[in-house]
């Protein structure tokens, strides 16, 4: 496993439970967020190592951290990483998927890795 960093890291008021080591995105309104479950919106960050309830506040790393992530299959160091249904990271290239940063590390599904937060989407 590589090492982390910390960035920005941002909180959200959770308005469904996110889970630790997960990608996030925006949530319902201003200050919220969610579990990202797919490539369909932007991400914006990843969960920290704490389980997060409805209502509470979310630790949110954001662009600038290499941040650990549990991994949702086999993921390549170099990798685009987007969000599976569960919010873990998993490999993207297709066109105009949103990813939520590169693969640090290889890993495969269950796997810690870490991630270099920097939110795009494949061209």
């Amino acid at each position: 496993m590589g090492r982390t960093t910390n960035g920005l890291i941002k909180s959200r008021v959770a308005t469904t439970a996110i889970p630790a080591y997960r990608f996030v995105k925006e949530g319902p309104a201003d200050g919220t967020g969610v579990p990202a479950v797919d490539a369909a919106a932007p991400i914006i960050g990843v969960s920290s190592e704490l389980d997060t309830a409805v209502g509470e506040r979310a630790s949110v790393q954001m662009a600038g951290n290499i941040a650990e992530i549990t991994y949702g299959g086999n993921v390549t160091r170099g990798d685009k990483l987007t969000a599976d249904a569960q919010g873990r990271a998993v490999t993207t290239t297709t066109t105009g998927a949103h990813y939520g940063g590169i693969a640090e590390v290889s890993g495969v599904l269950g796997d810690i890795g870490t991630v270099m937060v920097t939110p795009g989407a494949v061209l």
